[in-house]
């Protein structure tokens, strides 16, 4: 029998927007526990948007993140000596999560450029619905869709 769950710890909202859901991308962006790094190359980041489109950096943060939440993933589910990967509905918290990763993945993938400027082309590009992540939920989506047979083996 599993043990009990652990508590959730509560984050505090960023400094500079009070915001939670950057809080949290800074926190996922962060390596090594190098806070300061991941906040500068966030708001750097915000910085290049706001110079590349003239419209508010949070506001295209907002829609990247609202654009590659995916709404179906599969997951690996063991029947009968079977594997099967069974099309599951994405709960909120986890959509964003998968969103923030596959923008910042994405993003490092670029290569070339300094971090802040690449983090920015992706946000970008995922708020016009293009770039590395919106791929990447769109192969998520796909991979439910071919898999829809197994739906019923959901619990």
């Amino acid at each position: 029998m599993r043990r009990r769950r652990p508590e959730r710890r509560k984050i505090l909202p960023d400094p500079v927007y009070k915001d939670l859901a950057i809080s949290k991308f800074i926190n996922f962006l962060m390596k090594g526990g190098k806070k300061g790094v991941a906040e500068k190359i966030f708001y750097n980041a915000l910085g290049k948007i706001k110079q590349k489109t003239k419209s508010d950096g949070v506001k295209i943060f907002e829609k990247a993140i609202e654009n590659t939440s995916p709404m179906v993933e599969v997951k690996s589910r063991r029947i009968g000596g079977a594997t099967y990967q069974v099309p599951i509905e994405v709960p909120r918290s986890r959509k964003f999560f998968l969103a923030s990763h596959w923008i910042i993945n994405s993003a490092s993938s670029r290569g070339g450029k300094p971090m802040a400027e690449r983090l920015a082309t992706e946000l970008i590009a995922a708020a016009n619905n293009e770039g590395g992540a919106i791929k990447k939920k769109e192969d998520t989506h796909r991979m439910a869709e071919a898999n829809k047979a197994f739906a019923h083996f959901r619990r």
